[in-house]
C-alpha cells in the first residue's frame, strides 16, 4: 500500500544525468507564444457556434466563466511550475506532492487530453487541406477520410503531423520562432474578423440573453444546454497553457520567465475571446451561426464579406499547426519524464546531441498519428476536456496542499489569495467536469479504469521511485 503513496524526488538543471538533460533555449516570449499558440486554434474558429448553440447569446458568460476558471488554474500552475522547474507538468506536481497512484491518475489523463487534441486538430486540419489538394492535384479524397468516413486512411492528417515533430525533432528554439510567426498570423486574423464584425453589432441580437437556462439542462431535442453546459465545451479553446510547463527544462530563468509565459498568455488570449465572442453574437442572431463548423466565415459571409472568409479560412490553415506544435511537445514531454520514472522504457529519456528527446518525439507523434489517420475521435474528443479538467483542478489542489505542508519553501512566484484562486479552480473545473455530456463522463472513468489496471499490473513494478 505504502507505493502507492511513494513521492518522488525532482531533479532540475544540472543535477539531471547528461545524457537526459536539454538545452535552456526559450525565453518568455517563446513561452508566451508557445502559450497563445496553443490556446487560440480550433476552439475559437469553431467553438463559438457550438457554444452559441447551447447556451445563446449568453455564450459571453460562458466565455467568462470558462476563462476565470482556467486563469485561477493558470496562477496555480506558475506558482507550481516554478517551486518544481522540471518537465511533466501536472504529472510531476501530483507525483511529488499526492503520491505515485494519483501521478499515475493524471499522467493517464494527460496522454488522453494531449493525443485527442493534436489528433482533432491534424484531423481538423486536413478538413481545410483535402479540398484544395483535390481541387489543385486530383488528391483522391478517399486518402483524406478515416474507415470512419468512408474513406481508407487519412494522410493530410499524418503528414501534418510527421512535419511538426520533424520540426521539433530539428530544435526547440527554432520550433518556438517558427510558432511565433505563426502565432502573429492567427492574431492578425482575428484583429480582421473583429475589425469587420464589429461596426454590424446590434444590441437586438442579444435578446433573449439566455434562452436556455444558467444550468445544464437536456433540451426537448436532446441537447444538453445552459450556460454551463456550453461553458463545459468552450472550455477546450482556452486550456493549452499547460504545455508551457512542461517546457520548464528548457526555459532560460525559468523562475521568472514561466509565470508570465502561463499568465500572460491566458490573460491574452481571455481578451481576444472575449472581444471575438462578442463580435460574432453581435453581428448577427445566433441561430444563423449556432453549431455551424465556421462560424467566423460563414458570418463573414452573412455580412456580404466572402473575400475576408476566405482569407481567414486560408489563414486558419496556415495557423493551425501551432496547435499541433504545442501540445506535441507537450505530449512528448510528459512520456519522456515518465520515461525517466520507468513507466515506459528508459532508453526513451535519451536526449540527442541538439538536445531534444528525438526519440520519444517520433513515437509520440507516431501514436497520435494513428489516431489521426484510422479512428474515429468525433463522438470522444470531448474527453480532452475530462482529462485536462482533471489536471487542472490536481494542480491547484497541489498548491493548496503544499502552502499547508511547506509554508516557508521559496516560491519565486507566489498565486495571490492562494486559498480562493485554489478552491475556485478545483470547484469550478469539477462543476465544469459534471456540465460535460453524461456519455463523456463515463468514458472517462472507463478510460481511468483501464489506466489503473495497467498501473497495478505494470507500472507499479516498473517504477524508479524508492
Amino acid at each position: 500500500m505504502s507505493k502507492l503513496f511513494r513521492k518522488k524526488e525532482i531533479i532540475v538543471g544540472d543535477a539531471q544525468p547528461a545524457d537526459q538533460r536539454m538545452a535552456r533555449t526559450l525565453s518568455w516570449p517563446h513561452l508566451v507564444a508557445l502559450g497563445v499558440g496553443a490556446i487560440v486554434g480550433t476552439g475559437i474558429l469553431t467553438l463559438i457556434g457550438v457554444g452559441a448553440d447551447r447556451a445563446g447569446p449568453a455564450v459571453l458568460i460562458s466565455f467568462a466563466v470558462a476563462g476565470l476558471i482556467c486563469a485561477c488554474a493558470a496562477l496555480a500552475y506558475a506558482e507550481m511550475s516554478t517551486m518544481m522547474p522540471a518537465s511533466g507538468s501536472a504529472y510531476t506536481y501530483s507525483y511529488a506532492v499526492l503520491g505515485e497512484v494519483f501521478a499515475w491518475v493524471i499522467g493517464w489523463s494527460l496522454i488522453l487530453e494531449y493525443s485527442l487534441v493534436v489528433s482533432t486538430v491534424a484531423v481538423g486540419w486536413s478538413g481545410y487541406a483535402a479540398p484544395l489538394l483535390h481541387d489543385w492535384l486530383g488528391y483522391p479524397l478517399e486518402l483524406a477520410r478515416g474507415p470512419e468516413l468512408g474513406g481508407i486512411i487519412n494522410l493530410p492528417a499524418i503528414f501534418i503531423i510527421a512535419v511538426v515533430a520533424g520540426l521539433l525533432s530539428v530544435g526547440t528554439k527554432e520550433s518556438a520562432t517558427l510558432n511565433a510567426v505563426l502565432v502573429l498570423v492567427k492574431i492578425a486574423t482575428l484583429t480582421l474578423f473583429v475589425a469587420v464584425a464589429l461596426p454590424h453589432f446590434d444590441a437586438t441580437n442579444l435578446e433573449p440573453f439566455m434562452p436556455f437556462g444558467f444550468g445544464k439542462t437536456m433540451a426537448p431535442d436532446g441537447v444538453e444546454r445552459g450556460v454551463m453546459a456550453a461553458a463545459a465545451i468552450i472550455f477546450f479553446a482556452f486550456y493549452g497553457f499547460d504545455a508551457i510547463s512542461t517546457a520548464a527544462e528548457e526555459t532560460k530563468n525559468p523562475e521568472r520567465n514561466l509565470p508570465i509565459g502561463i499568465v500572460g498568455s491566458m490573460l491574452a488570449c481571455t481578451v481576444i475571446y472575449m472581444v471575438v465572442a462578442a463580435a460574432a453574437v453581435g453581428a448577427l442572431p445566433f441561430t444563423s451561426f449556432a453549431d455551424s463548423p465556421e462560424p467566423l466565415a460563414l458570418i463573414l459571409r452573412d455580412l456580404q464579406q466572402p473575400g475576408i472568409a476566405t482569407i481567414i479560412a486560408a489563414a486558419a490553415v496556415i495557423a493551425l499547426p501551432t496547435v499541433i506544435l504545442a501540445f506535441l511537445y507537450g505530449q512528448s514531454r510528459i512520456f519522456l519524464v515518465m520515461a525517466r520514472d520507468g513507466f515506459l522504457p528508459p532508453a526513451l529519456a535519451r536526449i540527442s546531441s541538439r538536445g531534444t528527446p528525438v526519440r520519444i518525439t517520433m513515437i509520440t507523434a507516431a501514436l497520435v498519428s494513428i489516431i489521426a489517420g484510422v479512428l474515429p475521435i468525433d463522438e470522444i474528443a470531448a474527453l480532452a476536456n475530462a482529462g485536462t479538467l482533471a489536471a487542472f483542478a490536481a494542480v491547484a489542489l497541489c498548491m493548496l496542499i503544499l502552502r499547508r505542508r511547506a509554508p516557508d519553501a521559496p516560491r519565486p512566484f507566489r498565486t495571490p489569495a492562494a486559498l480562493l484562486v485554489g478552491l475556485i479552480a478545483i470547484l469550478g473545473c469539477a462543476y465544469l467536469f459534471l456540465s460535460l455530456p453524461t456519455k463523456t463522463q463515463l468514458y472517462f472513468l472507463v478510460w481511468n479504469g483501464l489506466g489503473l489496471l495497467a498501473y497495478f499490473g505494470y507500472g507499479m513494478h516498473k517504477s524508479l521511485a524508492k
